[in-house]
């Protein structure tokens, strides 16, 4: 058998094998996805297996945890399920933080690509919207919002994402502004490609890496915003959220610990989960990551 040839070629990988091996190669990142894998699948499986609704009064009030099996992990000031509020409240919270992250990125992405290809005026002028957002106190901000409209998941969606957006608008001009420049985009144009095709179709699919990366945080930041605003009891009263818990439970805390302790560990682990795997698609999606 003859031997293989020195001089023969090396194996390429495709892109998304190759960041797929970079991702894998982050423990941390792994141990995140698998951490919000469970978590997902326990928001959407947990609840029916469960079979007890959130605002269900099914016991009496302020049953300790690990005592009772009909109320695993006891209940609330009101003899509500603690362990139904976790299990339903994550799906709120959670499709709030995806909601949100949609809202902000499409925001973001569509000043920062404006300004950031046209240049000129309206880059000065969305520039100077961007830093005037940017100086507003955010939650302040958000909190009005939610006020002057009716308190739904739906309001509260719009708001975080009217006052998240700034940060991705700079990172889309800043990549946008790199881009045009180069010569795929000038070829392109020269062959009579117009704005909208070369902002769509040439240069946004390889600004993508960094967006996605600062979409994936965004999550995380949209999560914690959205439990500020339930814990201030700015959101909607009717859906359970882990946010609404704690702030249902927040002055029997010494009472009640468990009430407020276990929704708080569920919004802490989706956050971690969410960063660890924002961190692994940021070393997978960095082709310096994939010359080392």
């Amino acid at each position: 058998m003859n031997a293989p040839s020195p001089l023969s070629p090396i194996a390429v990988l495709s892109p998304g094998r190759e960041a797929w091996r970079v991702f894998r190669r982050n423990k941390a990142a792994i141990l995140g996805l698998v951490l919000l894998v469970l978590l997902v699948a326990m928001m959407v499986v947990g609840p029916g297996l469960y079979g007890v609704a959130p605002f269900e009064i099914v016991g009496a009030p302020f049953a300790e945890p690990f005592v009772d099996a009909r109320a695993w992990l006891g209940t609330d000031y009101l003899g509500r399920d603690i362990l139904a509020g976790v299990l339903i409240g994550g799906r709120a919270t959670v499709l709030v933080g995806l909601a949100a992250a949609a809202v902000t990125v499409l925001i973001g992405v569509t000043v920062g690509a404006l300004a950031g290809f046209h240049g000129g005026w309206i880059d000065t002028a969305l520039s100077r919207l961007t830093e005037l957002f940017q100086v507003l106190p955010t939650l302040l901000f958000a909190m009005v919002l939610v006020t002057l409209f009716a308190p739904t998941l739906t309001t509260v969606v719009l708001a975080i994402g009217l006052v998240s957006w700034t940060g991705t608008a700079r990172l889309a001009r800043a990549e946008f502004l790199r881009l045009k420049g180069l010569e795929f985009v000038s070829a392109a144009r020269a062959m009579g490609a117009s704005p909208l095709r070369l902002m769509l179709r040439e240069i946004l699919p390889n600004a993508a890496p960094p967006l996605i990366v600062s979409a994936t945080l965004i999550i995380g930041v949209a999560i914690l915003f959205e439990a500020g605003l339930s814990f201030l009891g700015l959101s909607d009263p009717n859906v359970m959220s882990w946010g609404l818990m704690i702030g249902n439970n927040r002055r029997y805390v010494l009472d009640c610990w468990w009430a407020v302790t276990f929704p708080g560990i569920g919004i802490f682990l989706t956050v971690l989960s969410v960063s660890l795997v924002g961190d692994g698609l940021n070393d997978a999606l960095n082709p310096r990551m994939h010359l080392r």
